[in-house]
């Protein structure tokens, strides 16, 4: 019996270690070119890992106990049913009103139309945030609100870093020839050329680098998280992204624990028209890396946004709070606040200064 057991182990790390070096999934190595702008960056700490600006830990005080409850869908951690959504058209992007829209596709995918231009934020529209099917859970919904095929010509994807909810193989695929250029944070150059997308299509940016398209300058800002595919990680690096043009300004927070870093954002952007920011898959366990809902609301203000949106929950499981409660805590804490806050459903517009949803429909479900 114990060779059988053992015999088992050994053919599941044989499997594991082929999967592991013949995937796409997992990306590309950095070139060299990318590796002097790597080594030489501020947030890199010479051994071969980004860090963060204030002192982050992966873990603050994880339990085994939790870990079989990852592996269960109790407790509300998922919907009874498909959340509501907004089924769109092409006919839907060819009308730009004259503010920016912004469409949330679910967790953190958000299409922004802005100064005539089309920008796709860490569009994951895959049904696993995985490696593989059977390693993740899947999209509470079964469909997006428009197929990619029927997407309008892509000018800008940003990427705020490199894990499977945020970057996403099977995504990247579909859209490539869709999309003009790429915006990415120092490292995850390597992972789209891996899957095929020219190189002079992608630009890498490390915190307070700038560049401007069709009059929006578009800053990779910091944020206080970790990045990896595989066993890697932190060999890329995390941000969060400023589009600011003459006219409008808004704010992607990118997955973030709370810090200082926010405030240091709003001083030199703010104010900020619109705010996206990260509110769920938070726990106790990991309190430096993503933001409780009650922080998300405070970074929100710090950033001096006029009115925020919470983003990454609503689409898949990958904490052990109930999928409501995010909306649940922030929406308190905006009211205590005094602060703006837009709940859109899924593929429902939102139209800055003009058009805030601020129904409260996950209470029905």
């Amino acid at each position: 019996m114990l060779y059988g057991i053992l015999g088992i182990i050994l053919l599941i790390v044989i499997v594991g270690a082929i999967f592991m070096n013949t995937s796409p999934q997992f990306g590309g190595k950095p070139s060299e070119e990318s590796l002097v702008r790597i080594e030489n960056s501020p947030n890199y700490n010479g051994e071969g890992a980004f860090k963060n600006a204030e002192l982050t830990l992966a873990t603050t005080g994880m339990k085994l106990s939790s870990f079989p409850k990852f592996f269960t869908n109790g407790d509300n951690k998922v919907p009874s049913e498909e959340l509501p959504q907004n089924k769109l058209t092409k006919d839907y992007f060819e009308n730009e009103p004259n503010q920016p829209r912004i469409t949330w596709f679910g967790h953190s995918a958000m299409f922004i139309e802005m100064e005539g231009t089309n920008i796709f934020i860490d569009p994951m529209l895959g049904d696993v945030p995985a490696p593989h099917p059977l390693l993740g859970n899947p999209r509470f919904n079964k469909e997006l609100p428009i197929s990619i095929e029927n997407l309008p010509e892509i000018d800008l994807v940003l990427i705020s870093h490199d894990h499977y909810d945020h970057l996403d193989y099977g995504s990247i695929q579909q859209l490539k020839n869709k999309v003009k250029q790429f915006y990415v944070p120092l490292g995850i150059k390597a992972h789209l050329t891996e899957w095929g997308v020219p190189s002079e299509k992608i630009k890498e940016f490390d915190w307070w680098e700038k560049s401007s398209i069709n009059g929006i300058e578009f800053v990779s800002t910091p944020a206080r998280h970790f990045s990896g595919r595989g066993f890697t990680r932190n060999n890329t690096l995390w941000c969060s992204w400023v589009l600011k043009s003459e006219n409008n300004s808004i704010f992607f927070s990118g997955d973030s624990g709370y810090g200082k870093h926010f405030k240091k954002i709003g001083e030199k952007y703010g104010p900020f028209d619109f705010a996206m920011m990260e509110c769920g898959q938070y726990n106790e366990q990991w309190a430096h890396i993503h933001m409780m809902p009650e922080e998300t609301v405070q970074a929100s203000v710090d950033v001096q946004a006029k009115t925020m949106m919470p983003i990454h929950w609503g689409a898949f499981k990958l904490a052990l709070h109930e999928w409501t409660d995010p909306i649940v805590r922030a929406s308190n804490k905006a009211k205590e606040l005094n602060v703006k806050m837009a709940t859109p459903i899924i593929g429902e517009a939102i139209i800055v200064e003009e058009k805030y949803p601020s129904s409260k429909w996950w209470t029905s479900k």
